[in-house]
């Protein structure tokens, strides 16, 4: 690979905000200094006028392959990833055969090798039988254990609570939850069929799926936790009430960390009226108040890292009715652009977005050269127009299913291009040279 030189960029990194260039050979970044000499070699891409940062590494996908093409595959997702800024992902185990072996995990790894766009690593689901797979697990083989404390697909719901204990007790590495407790959503579910039939409004998906649900569960998940002294990561907080069981202590020094997803910043229950099915998740988008705490979670250093959960499925399935329609939203495509007008808000600075999808995402989970503008890291970038606005829309959309929960909102910024490993993948609006991305590794004892 012929050297890269990145020149006039205002770079974003480690909590400061400086002019410079970087110098980008065979992948990786050579040098950063406020000048850098090009030399006859070097490529240059002049980054005038942009901000450059860190790739966000969206530690929480769903690509669907292998097994549920018709809503997506790796290379459609992950192409819609670097049209996103997103150059890492982790993508969850509820695929088709469910990802509950290392055998079947290498497998998914191998269909990534020469499908992706960009850098991958891949969950071990838990399930109620599977504890000897978790045990012998290779620390650096899997991102995360994925359990699913609350209503999933298949064998993926983890409802016994002596396995739970063993999987707290025994887990080798970052066991990451998805929390709701599926007997009251159950109930809820039930009272209002007696009400409504099979037509419940969409309105009602945050009630089903309550506050109290997502509590009760977070917090089992936590408990646990603090008994076995296990390395915690709550997934999709939804709830104002469920970021006061976290710490605000420095990442560094905890145990126990949680995420918020980008569709949580920005939707709330009166988005419900208008998009129906296109916001239906799990778990539930919540109050307007429920936004708010989520955001000074954060901004308090509760919750500890930003990510998509992005869960894609076909317009047509979509289109039903409350009990048919999948929960789920594709969202990497534009994820970071409407993180970002929190800082055209005056809520978040560029320093805090970066540490929140880049640094911290690579601390937490461990990732080797990766999260940050570093001397000797991947060069894995995205380079942000703040003054050039993007529009969503359905048409533009680049993953498989072809819509967007955004159709029609206006970003303030856009992004202008997107290195992986120094590959140029996105620049100008487009896909550009097509190069694999590689596996994610980790520093883990």
């Amino acid at each position: 690979m012929n050297s890269l030189l990145i020149t006039n960029a205002r770079i974003v990194n480690e909590g400061k905000i400086h002019e410079g260039d970087v110098l980008i050979k065979d992948g990786r970044i050579e040098k950063i200094a406020n000048q850098i000499s090009a030399e006859s070699n070097n490529k240059v891409f002049d980054a005038k006028g942009k901000t450059l940062m860190p790739g966000m590494i969206d530690g929480q996908v769903h690509f669907r392959e292998p097994g549920m093409e018709h809503k997506a595959t790796i290379e459609t997702e992950s192409k819609a990833a670097v049209a996103g800024g997103i150059t890492s992902f982790m993508d969850m185990p509820n695929t088709i055969p469910n990802t509950l072996t290392s055998d079947i995990l290498e497998e998914k790894y191998q269909l990534a090798s020469d499908r992706s766009i960009a850098n991958y690593s891949f969950y071990l689901g838990a399930s109620n039988d599977n504890i000897d797979s978790i045990k012998s697990l290779d620390p650096n083989a899997a991102c995360g254990i994925k359990v699913f404390m609350g209503a999933s697909t298949g064998n993926m719901l983890v409802d016994d609570p002596d396995t739970l204990e063993q999987i707290f007790k025994h887990a080798p590495i970052l066991v990451a939850t998805h929390c709701e407790d599926t007997p009251l959503i159950l109930e809820n579910e039930e009272s209002y069929r007696q009400i409504h039939g099979d037509d419940i409004p969409f309105e009602l998906h945050p009630i089903i799926r309550s506050e109290e649900a997502c509590y009760k569960s977070s917090s089992f998940a936590v408990e646990l936790a603090k008994k076995h002294d296990t390395k915690l990561h709550v997934l999709h907080i939804s709830t104002a009430k469920e970021v006061e069981l976290f710490s605000s202590a420095e990442l560094k020094d905890k145990q126990i960390s949680a995420e918020a997803c980008a569709h949580f910043l920005v939707f709330s229950d009166e988005d419900y009226a208008e998009k129906g099915s296109l916001i239906k998740c799990n778990p539930a988008i919540k109050t307007a108040e429920d936004r708010a705490g989520i955001i000074q979670g954060l901004m308090e250093g509760r919750i500890d890292t930003i990510a998509t959960d992005h869960a894609p499925h076909t317009w047509e399935e979509k289109q039903n009715s409350y009990f048919k329609a999948p929960s789920g939203l594709p969202l990497v495509q534009y994820a970071l652009p409407s993180i970002l007008e929190n800082y055209h808000d005056g809520i978040f600075t560029l320093e805090f977005i970066v540490e929140k999808t880049s640094h911290a995402v690579a601390e937490r989970f461990q990732i080797k050269d990766r999260g940050y503008i570093r001397e000797g890291y991947w060069a894995d970038l995205a380079l942000i127009d703040l003054d050039k606005p993007l529009l969503a829309r359905h048409r533009d959309v680049l993953s498989k299913c072809k819509w967007t929960p955004f159709d029609g909102y206006q970003f303030r910024s856009s992004i202008a291009a997107t290195w992986v490993n120094g590959n140029l993948a996105w620049s100008d609006g487009e896909i550009q040279e097509i190069d694999f991305g590689k596996r994610l590794e980790f520093d883990r004892a």
